[in-house]
C-alpha cells in the first residue's frame, strides 16, 4: 500500500516548511527522491501527487515540500494566498529551505543516504546550485529548468522595481497580481556569483538528466541547451510537443498522469536505475 506522511520544519526567517513523504509501506529502505517546485508552484500543484505515487510504486521514497515563502499556507494548501510571504521571498531563502529539508532527510534516514534531486522550472535552477555544492546529492534531474533567475521578469522592469520597491507578476490561472519585493533582486545582485546557474552547472560532477519540452513558452528550450552546453557530461532529453508542465494543470481532475508527464517519469526512472 502506498502511504503519504506529512512533516513540517522551520524554514527561512522561521517560517514553516510543510512537506510529505510518499512510499510503499512494504519497502521501508528505498532510495530517496527530493522534488523542488518552481516559481508560483507548490507541492500539491496539479499532478505532483500522481508523480509521487508513480515513483513510490517503483520503489522510491518521494519527498516534496513547500518552500517557506511560496505563499501557500497549511490552511489553504492548494493555492498561493499568503502574498506577503510570497513578496518577501528570495533565492537565498529558497536554498536555505532546501538545505533544511536535506538536513531532515539526513537525520531521519542516516548520513549515508544519497538523495536524487528533481527540480522543476525555477526549482530546477535551485537544484543545479544545490547539486554543485552539496555532496549529499547523488543524481540530478531538471525539468523545464531556467538557466538564470532573472529570466522570470523583464530586464526593463528592474529600474522601476528599485525605484518603487515592488513589481507584480500575474498568476496565469487566477489573473491575480502577485507582488515581488525588491529584496529578491537585491539578493541576486549581492550574491551574483553563488546564484549563477550556468556557472554552477559547469561544476556538476554527478549524473545529470536535463528534461525539457520543445513547446515550452514559459522557459524556452534554449535554456536546456545552454545548461547542456555548460556541462558536456549531462544528458539532455527533448520531450516533443510538451509544454512547461508536460500536460498537467491545476486543479488536476484526471485519475492518471498526463501522457507526456508519464513519459517524463519513465525517462527519469530509467536514468535513476542506471
Amino acid at each position: 500500500m502506498i502511504i503519504q506522511n506529512e512533516f513540517s520544519l522551520t524554514g527561512a526567517d522561521g517560517k514553516l516548511i510543510i512537506g510529505d513523504i510518499t512510499f510503499e509501506d512494504k519497502n521501508p529502505n528505498t532510495p530517496i527522491i527530493l522534488f523542488v517546485h518552481g516559481f508560483k508552484g507548490f507541492k500539491d500543484w496539479g499532478a505532483h501527487n500522481f508523480v509521487a505515487r508513480y515513483f513510490a510504486a517503483n520503489n522510491y521514497r518521494y519527498i516534496k515540500f513547500n518552500l517557506s515563502h511560496n505563499g501557500v499556507t497549511a490552511e489553504n494548501p492548494k493555492d498561493v494566498t499568503d502574498l506577503e510571504a510570497f513578496a518577501s521571498n528570495t533565492v537565498s531563502k529558497e536554498l536555505f529551505d532546501i538545505n533544511a529539508v536535506l538536513d531532515f532527510i539526513e537525520k531521519a534516514y542516516g548520513k549515508e543516504t544519497g538523495v536524487n534531486l528533481i527540480g522543476h522550472s525555477r526549482g530546477g535552477g535551485l537544484a543545479i546550485i544545490e547539486a554543485a555544492n552539496d555532496l549529499r546529492i547523488k543524481k540530478l534531474i531538471t525539468w523545464s529548468a531556467i538557466s538564470s533567475f532573472d529570466s522570470l521578469w523583464k530586464k526593463e522592469q528592474e529600474a522601476e522595481w528599485k525605484k518603487s520597491g515592488k513589481i507584480y507578476v500575474t498568476n496565469a490561472r487566477t489573473k491575480e497580481q502577485m507582488p515581488l519585493n525588491v529584496t529578491l533582486l537585491e539578493d541576486l545582485e549581492e550574491n551574483a556569483e553563488t546564484l549563477n546557474i550556468v556557472e554552477a552547472a559547469k561544476r556538476i560532477n554527478i549524473p545529470w538528466l536535463i528534461v525539457h519540452g520543445d513547446d515550452d513558452v514559459n522557459v524556452p528550450f534554449e535554456h536546456a541547451q545552454q545548461l547542456a552546453d555548460a556541462n558536456p557530461n549531462s544528458r539532455i532529453i527533448k520531450i516533443e510537443g510538451a509544454n512547461h508542465v508536460y500536460g498537467a494543470s491545476h486543479p488536476y481532475e484526471n485519475e492518471t498522469l498526463p501522457p507526456l508527464l508519464f513519459k517524463v517519469c519513465e525517462k527519469c526512472l530509467t536514468f535513476l536505475g542506471e
